[in-house]
């Protein structure tokens, strides 16, 4: 996990975990979180969570970025939640963030569902935070 203001690099360092992935032969899916978030719940309206989900719980890397520039509601937050229980313990899952993780309750609509989000995501996990100033 990759925290960070706007511009330090966190995009360009998770990208370039991901390419290796790739080079490596690794499954590896990179996409920005208010991407995934619609993607989820189109697919919701159309009766395809399932299918979508499973999509991108395959994924033996999954780099969500820029998490906490839009705000996600209640829908997204359940659907983002599913997603991220279906990866913990099993894949790798890259986020990054200009939210410290204090202020996820924020983010997501629902707090207790933010902290059980933030539980699954840090256990297990290096936090990286970047600091210093916009390229």
């Amino acid at each position: 996990m990759f925290i960070g203001t706007s511009g330090v690099g966190k995009t360009h360092l998770a990208t370039a975990i991901g390419i290796e992935g790739c080079k490596q032969g690794i499954s590896t899916q990179f996409i920005r979180c208010s991407d995934l978030i619609n993607k989820l719940q189109t697919a919701r309206v159309q009766g395809r969570s399932e299918e979508v989900l499973r999509r991108y719980a395959r994924f033996q890397i999954l780099i969500i970025d820029e998490i906490g520039y839009l705000p996600i509601e209640s829908v997204g937050a359940k659907l983002f939640f599913q997603l991220i229980e279906r990866r913990y313990e099993r894949k790798s899952t890259i986020i990054t963030t200009n939210i410290p993780l204090s202020k996820w309750g924020n983010t997501f609509s629902d707090k207790m569902l933010a902290n059980a989000i933030l539980d699954r995501l840090v256990h297990h996990a290096k936090v990286i935070r970047i600091t210093g100033r916009s390229y």
